[in-house]
């Protein structure tokens, strides 16, 4: 019997795991019919953990697992952390084959959520508002790669110039990004940060707008974060059927749990 297990990254702020939750109930709605076996798990910061549900999977008959780590772009969770976790499990059930997908990536139907987020705030762009995406950040020169991509197709679908900066791990940080915002011909920007869910870094960006908006001529609108989106559900679906092919080829950085292990 095959299992699918979706990993989420996890945060101390209960809010976001609930709606982690309630966002994976729908995509596994979705497979049920193919898949009745299916679980959810967090890599950090909440319950239930990785061997906690796989170990759920193996104790239902599960002999084959296909897991997906819900996280927007590929870098350390993605490429180290999950697959360490999945790595012991496979070493405490040898017997168990294991598939391992891969993030949502640099995918088109984002670019509609981030666009949709901009106009959720009811302020138009015009040829003097410039966007502002805001990225978690990581070492990894990949996510920075992806990000930019990302902000390409972003400034086709808008029609308008979009930055990019991170909050953490790589330059440029928030507030140069902030910076230059301000030393930019643009009147209004709009702030859109690239998360999926709410947290510390987006408590902290809604302080710093409110700030810069003190003591400013121009206009800096916060944009609400990604959000469990039903577009996303379709990608997360996607993502899944990928990872359950057996004859899908997946690109050199999808890693082979089976193989390490």
């Amino acid at each position: 019997m095959e299992a699918l297990l979706y990993i989420c990254h996890g945060s101390r702020i209960p809010k976001a795991s609930e709606e982690a939750k309630a966002f994976i109930e729908k995509c596994m709605e979705k497979l049920y019919a193919t898949f009745p076996l299916q679980e959810a798990c967090f890599l950090e910061l909440a319950e239930p953990s990785i061997e906690e549900a796989f170990s759920r999977c193996v104790e239902k008959g599960a002999t084959k697992i296909s897991a997906l780590p819900i996280l927007l772009l590929t870098a350390g969770h993605a490429k180290s952390d999950i697959p360490e976790e999945l790595i012991k499990m496979k070493q405490k059930y040898p017997q168990v084959t294991i598939q391992y997908g891969r993030p949502i990536g640099v995918h088109p139907q984002m670019i509609d959520i981030v666009s949709e987020r901009i106009q959720d705030t009811g302020v138009a762009v015009t040829e003097d508002s410039s966007i502002l995406l805001v990225g978690r950040g990581a070492s990894d020169p990949e996510v920075q790669r992806d990000f930019s991509e990302l902000a390409r197709l972003l400034s086709t679908k808008m029609q308008t110039q979009v930055e990019t900066c991170y909050l953490a791990a790589c330059e440029p940080s928030f507030e140069e990004g902030l910076i230059r915002a301000q030393q930019s011909s643009k009147k209004r920007i709009f702030v859109v940060p690239y998360l999926l869910f709410t947290g510390i870094l987006m408590k902290t960006m809604e302080k710093k707008i409110k700030e810069i908006n003190k003591d400013n001529s121009k206009e800096f609108i916060l944009c609400n974060y990604l959000g469990y989106h039903q577009i996303l559900e379709e990608v997360i679906v996607t993502r899944m059927l990928e990872v359950t092919d057996n004859d899908l080829h997946f690109s050199k950085e999808i890693l082979d749990v089976t193989h390490h292990a």
